[in-house]
This record gives C-alpha cells, sequence and structure tokens, in this order.
C-alpha cells in the first residue's frame, strides 16, 4: 500500500484519463505493429522508460523487433550500420554522427543495446539541411536537389494537409512572430520531417508480425497526427491493416489525474512532474528562426568593400521546428 509521502516520478494513464500502468503499456505494446513513443526531450524518466520498453520488446519480439529514431538523420544510416555492425568504434561512430548534445546520456543506451543485441535500428529524420530549405524556399526548394540525396527523405511534393492541428497550431503558438514575418513554410518544414520519419518507417516494414517502435519528439505524433497520420497515407497504398499505439509525454504540477488539455493525446500518455530536473537540453530546443526572403548583407563602407558573404541558411544550433 502506498503511503501518502510517496512521490512518484510518473504515472500512465489512458487516452480517456483512466489510470493505467506500464505492464497495460507493454501489453499493448508487444501487440503492435508500430508504437511511438512521443517523448520530452529533456526529460530523464522519458529515455529512462524508452530504454526499458525496447529491451522489453526484444525480449518479447527478438528478431521481429525494430527501433527507428527521430534523433538520427537519414544520411546519416550508412555509419549507423556500420557502428552497429562493429566495423567502427564508439568513438569514431560519435565523432562523425550528427548527435544531439544529449545523445551520450539519453539515447545512445539504445543504440548500444541494439548494437549488442543485433537490432536493426533505423535513422528516420529527414537531414536537417533539407528541412531548412523547405523551410526558407517551401517544398519547391527541393526540387533543385539531386536523385541521391532525395533518397534520403520522402517524396519531395508531399501531400500537405495544413488543416492537421500539429500544423495549424504552430503557426498560431507564434503569436506576433507569425504576423510579422512569413512563415508559412514553417509547418511545411514540419510536415517534410514527418512524412519523411513516416516514409523510412513503413518502408522497414519488412516482416510479417514485426514490431517497429519509433522514439521521436511528442509533437510528432500527438493525437495520432504528424508522422501517425503520413504513415496512415503510405499504408493505403497495401491492403494491410497498421496495429499503431501511441504514447505522449506530459509534464503537470501534480500527476495524480490527467489535465483535461492532456487527454487525448495518445493511447497512453505519460505523466511526469513538472519539477523532474531536466537532462541536457538538445540543440533543437530552440524554435526555427523565420525564413529570410533575400540575404541580409552588412552594412558597405564607402573606403573598403566587405566580400564576405552571408549565410541565409539556419545555423546546425537554430534548425529545429517542433517538438518542444
Amino acid at each position: 500500500m502506498a503511503f501518502r509521502s510517496d512521490k512518484p516520478a510518473y504515472r500512465i494513464f489512458t487516452a480517456k484519463g483512466k489510470s493505467s500502468s506500464y505492464e497495460d503499456l507493454l501489453k499493448a505494446a508487444k501487440g503492435a505493429d508500430v508504437v511511438f513513443f512521443g517523448e520530452e526531450h529533456s526529460n530523464p524518466i522519458c529515455h529512462w522508460l524508452e530504454f526499458e520498453l525496447t529491451k522489453d520488446l526484444y525480449e518479447a519480439r527478438k528478431e521481429k523487433f525494430a527501433v527507428g529514431m527521430e534523433m538520427l538523420e537519414t544520411d546519416n544510416q550508412l555509419l549507423l550500420n556500420e557502428y552497429l555492425h562493429k566495423m567502427i568504434r564508439k568513438k569514431d561512430f560519435e565523432a562523425e554522427a550528427k548527435l544531439w548534445k544529449n545523445y551520450p546520456t539519453d539515447y545512445a543506451p539504445i543504440v548500444d543495446f541494439a548494437r549488442e543485441n543485433g537490432i536493426n535500428l533505423y535513422a528516420t529524420n529527414i537531414p536537417r539541411r533539407f528541412a531548412a530549405l523547405v523551410n526558407l524556399k517551401g517544398f519547391e526548394g527541393l526540387d533543385s536537389i539531386n536523385a541521391v540525396e532525395r533518397g534520403m527523405m520522402a517524396h519531395p511534393r508531399i501531400k500537405y494537409n495544413p488543416e492537421l492541428g500539429c500544423y495549424k497550431n504552430m503557426l498560431a503558438n507564434m503569436g506576433d512572430a507569425a504576423a510579422m514575418h512569413d512563415m508559412t513554410n514553417l509547418p511545411k518544414a514540419q510536415a517534410m520531417k514527418d512524412a519523411t520519419m513516416a516514409w523510412f518507417i513503413f518502408k522497414n516494414l519488412s516482416m510479417e508480425g514485426m514490431t517497429f517502435l519509433h522514439i521521436n519528439g511528442a509533437y510528432h505524433s500527438d493525437n495520432h497526427e504528424g508522422i501517425v497520420w503520413y504513415l496512415k497515407e503510405y499504408n493505403k497504398r497495401t491492403a494491410n491493416t497498421l496495429n499503431i499505439v501511441t504514447i505522449s509525454s506530459v509534464e503537470q504540477a501534480f500527476i495524480n489525474k490527467l489535465d483535461t488539455a492532456n487527454l487525448g493525446k495518445a493511447d497512453f500518455i505519460l505523466c511526469i512532474p513538472e519539477s523532474m530536473p531536466k537532462s541536457h537540453e538538445s540543440f533543437l530546443s530552440a524554435p526555427m528562426p523565420p525564413p529570410l526572403s533575400k540575404p541580409v548583407l552588412p552594412p558597405v563602407k564607402i573606403e573598403k568593400l566587405k566580400h564576405d558573404s552571408i549565410s541565409t541558411s539556419p545555423s546546425d544550433d537554430d534548425e529545429d521546428d517542433d517538438d518542444d
């Protein structure tokens, strides 16, 4: 019997706010084709439970289990494969791959577990330079890239529904910034990420009866939108029915009851005290800056013309569009 003084680190609820358990979540995940774990990027409880779920699903599904991660970009798949197959050392992989700052503490345990157990692990996110290009020029900006690069993402002219809440709310949440700048491409960049992650999940569902665990920011899969919506669109090409289970992560002042605003976000909702200390913030925690319509040139002094060019591309540290 729990004491009143107990301070649980998390609670799990159903979409309707009914108290649930990890055992219930695991049972549902074992029977799913695809499981989306929507995390709060800097929350240690999310990362711990992702690792536990990875281990438990592997124990149950063995060779019929695969993992995909938003935190790894598709142009690093070859390097990732070399590491998973023990062709290169850990320090070489981590030095050459484009990894988030919190990778060593929060995501490396899953990657290393996959390496030690021969689990297929997929980089699913679009290379950040292409997401930045969509943010700058819209989907048309991808017309200039070559065929090899196009293989690293979903089709450049994806189906796009601006009325989906996850995209419509992005602009609404920007407030005055959206009114001051033309930010119509921002949700398109988000959609290109979602579509790419969905595509690489879909194309790697290669074995009947397998379970694919995908780890991503909660905003990418909340309300069965984002990646989930695109995955369902791709699956319409087949005669198969996908059993999809979604998990979202929320932080609340009190976790004895799920706040009304968090109802329905996912099939299972991981509720964590907002006082929980945060792990290292990922470099994707800052919103993507508004796109520039033309290069910003430095002031020109009459006595000396400056020749330094100024890039209009967002920097590596400012390229997120989404999920915190």
